[in-house]
Formats: structure tokens, C-alpha cells, sequence
């Protein structure tokens, strides 16, 4: 086995705990939980299988250095001492992306460039060649997080955001995030021992991700590449190998998964998306209006959905927030219905008391995501606790 390393996981607000969990399940040792992010300890087979397997993380970082700083001079100085040929060839190409959160420096922009310049002075004085910059493609993505005066630089192994899972080909107007989507139905407890449904499915994002979670099947095996892939220690046959191993815990899945949509062309792109990730077998998707639906069989249903907020979207709020209050009521019996939104005040016209109110964001926009329990046969559902 390799040598054991810290590394960082981040992740949405609301999602800590999550995370927390998952790293503890996939094996992760010494996790910490910090604010949109946890810290924890694996080797570099872990560090694969983290990028591979985790649901709710947003990045993977590896820090490789901490210090103080109190001016970009001394940045500059401190990034200059250390040995960059350990990570990246005089010829290869990087990445600097840079998060502030200090009175002493403004501009992550400036601290950037400053970081970047300190790396390719120190190849070009050392060997008479630089690196060139690739914002797109990079052999090496170096996160530079200074916190008041501590700074810490770490290897991104990741590279792009661990929500582009890699399946989604087709978007609608306003797609939900997959880390998100992920992170919602895992919030709500589904754990693919019941239908489930997401009667306003958009591009599918939210289904793809419950066919995922109820079969065990790790969120970014379709991912193109991850950054790790072009470091000076990646190794292709440990990757396969912990890739396999993750393979062998997917399980069977013996209910059903539905969406709905009243869009044709989203029904479409949710079809287009589910065979990509092929998931075909799991999922089906109906053209059809939620609110003129009805819910077929007596079993338990687990239902997670994005409404539209009204920010991207032009509808009546209160005429629609109304219409999914009454129709879970009359329709929908025996079914637990959650729903992310960002526009609070929508919620007073659903008719219906939430039993769980769980504060998130998506990507801006403060949200909650509400539980609504619909009992089996009651027409008492307004006065539920």
C-alpha cells in the first residue's frame, strides 16, 4: 500500500454531514468535518477512489504545504521555495485557481497570477523552461486557499467539478446541479427500498441520480477525466483496480423509478441523458402534467423534485405552489413528496404542513427542502404534524 496523505473534500452548504458519512463508508480515516468540506486520510488509491465514488463532494484536494502570509511578496517567496518539479515537468502546463477569505488580500484574481508567477520563475531560474498556462486542460491544477494571513496550497485531483458526472449530453432551462440532485435524495433517507419519483423531471438529473444510490453504482465512472490522470505518479492499473473493486458492490434494484414532465422536448433530453448513463433498465419517463396525474398502486412511493422558482421560469407561484399542495393531497396517497425551494414564501400556498424544513443553497439562492408525509386513505393531510 502507499503512503498515507491528507486530503480535503468539498461540498455544498448542508451537505457536511453527508459527506462525513460517505468517506466513513468508503473506508477514509481520521474525517474531520469543516464548513463545505471535510478532511480526512487515505493513500492515493483512496485518493481514486474518493474522486470515484463520492456523491456529495465537489472537488478532492491534496494540501502539500501550509504556511503564514502577510503580503503577496511573501507568497510569491514561500511558492518559490518549493519544489514544483516534484508535481510538473518544465514543460508541462497548469491551472492556478485561488479562494480569499481575508482582510489583507482583495482580489483572488491578483493572488492567482502572483502564485502562478512565483511556479514559473522558479522552473524557468532552475531548468531555462516554463510551463505555459492551460485554464481548460492542465497537467497540473494547484488550489491556493488563503484564510486571514494562513495559506495552504494543495494539488486539485479532481479538475473539473465532480458534478459533471459525465452523462448529462441534453440540459433544460434551469438544470439542477448532480451534486445537489444527489445530496437531496440522500437528505431525504431514500435508500432504493421503494418506487420513486420526480414528477417534474426536467433533463433527469434527479432520477439518473436515485437509479445510482439505489444500486450502488459510483457517481463518476463516466467522468472523461480526472486531474490525478495527468500527475507524475498516476497509475493506470491501481485506478482499474479500484474502479473493479467499486464495480463489485453494485446491487439490484427491484422497484421502480419515474419521472414525469409536461415539456416534451425535457422528456426527450431526460431520455437522451438516461441512456447515456445507461440506466435505461431503471428508469421511465412519461409525458405528462403532474397536476392531471394520479398515483397508480397502493405502495409506498418516495417522491424528490425541483419546482420551478420563478427566477428562470414565468409562472403564477401562488396558482402553482397551490396546485402541488392539492394534487399530493388528492392523488398521492401513502407517498413522503420532498421539494428544494428558493422562493420562501411559495411555500404558505402548498396547503399542507411540512414535518421536515432543511436549509440549503442552490448555487446562490438560500432554499429549503420541505417533507410533506401523505398517509394511506386520510383526507386529514392538511393537519399532519
Amino acid at each position: 500500500m502507499g503512503e498515507n496523505f491528507e486530503m480535503v473534500a468539498k461540498t455544498l452548504f448542508g451537505f457536511e454531514d453527508l459527506l462525513e458519512k460517505e468517506l466513513t463508508q468508503l473506508g477514509a480515516q481520521h474525517v474531520k468535518k469543516g464548513v463545505r468540506s471535510v478532511s480526512f486520510v487515505g493513500d492515493k488509491g483512496f485518493m481514486y477512489k474518493a474522486n470515484l465514488g463520492l456523491r456529495t463532494a465537489i472537488k478532492i484536494l491534496k494540501p502539500i504545504k501550509s504556511f503564514t502570509v502577510n503580503s503577496e511578496q511573501e507568497l510569491y517567496n514561500k511558492m518559490y521555495a518549493m519544489n514544483w518539479s516534484e508535481y510538473l515537468k518544465p514543460t508541462g502546463t497548469l491551472a492556478i485557481d485561488a479562494t480569499i477569505h481575508s482582510d489583507l488580500f482583495k482580489h483572488s484574481l491578483f493572488i492567482a497570477q502572483k502564485a502562478k508567477d512565483a511556479i514559473v520563475d522558479k522552473f524557468r531560474d532552475t531548468s531555462g523552461q516554463r510551463p505555459n498556462v492551460d485554464l481548460k486542460f492542465p497537467d497540473l491544477k494547484v488550489n491556493v486557499r488563503i484564510d486571514r494571513n494562513q495559506c495552504t496550497i494543495s494539488l486539485d485531483s479532481s479538475g473539473d467539478s465532480l458534478h459533471k458526472r459525465g452523462y448529462k449530453l441534453a440540459t433544460n432551462i434551469a438544470p439542477i446541479n448532480e451534486v445537489l440532485a444527489a445530496g437531496l435524495i440522500m437528505l431525504s433517507g431514500w435508500d432504493g427500498q421503494s418506487d420513486f419519483m420526480d414528477p417534474m423531471c426536467g433533463s433527469g438529473t434527479m432520477l439518473i441520480e436515485a437509479a445510482m444510490i439505489a444500486c450502488n453504482i459510483p457517481p463518476n465512472l463516466m467522468r472523461k477525466e480526472f486531474a490525478f490522470e495527468r500527475w507524475e505518479d498516476w497509475d493506470v492499473d491501481l485506478f482499474e483496480k479500484i474502479e473493479e473493486s467499486l464495480l463489485n458492490k453494485t446491487r439490484d434494484f427491484h422497484y421502480t423509478i419515474t419521472g414525469y414532465d409536461k415539456a416534451p422536448s425535457a422528456v426527450k433530453k431526460a431520455q437522451e441523458n438516461i441512456k447515456n448513463a445507461e440506466l435505461d433498465d431503471f428508469i421511465t419517463v412519461k409525458h405528462e402534467d403532474f397536476f392531471k396525474t394520479q398515483k397508480g398502486g397502493e405502495r409506498k412511493l418516495h417522491m424528490v423534485f425541483n419546482p420551478p422558482y420563478g427566477e428562470r421560469l414565468n409562472i403564477d407561484l401562488q396558482e402553482f405552489y397551490k396546485s402541488i399542495g392539492d394534487t399530493l393531497k388528492q392523488s398521492y396517497p401513502n407517498t413522503d413528496a420532498w421539494f428544494i425551494t428558493s422562493n420562501l414564501d411559495a411555500l404558505k400556498f402548498v396547503g399542507l404542513r411540512p414535518s421536515r424544513k432543511i436549509q440549503l443553497f442552490n448555487a446562490k439562492l438560500d432554499s429549503r427542502l420541505v417533507k410533506y408525509e401523505i398517509y394511506a386513505g386520510s383526507k386529514k393531510g392538511k393537519y399532519m404534524k
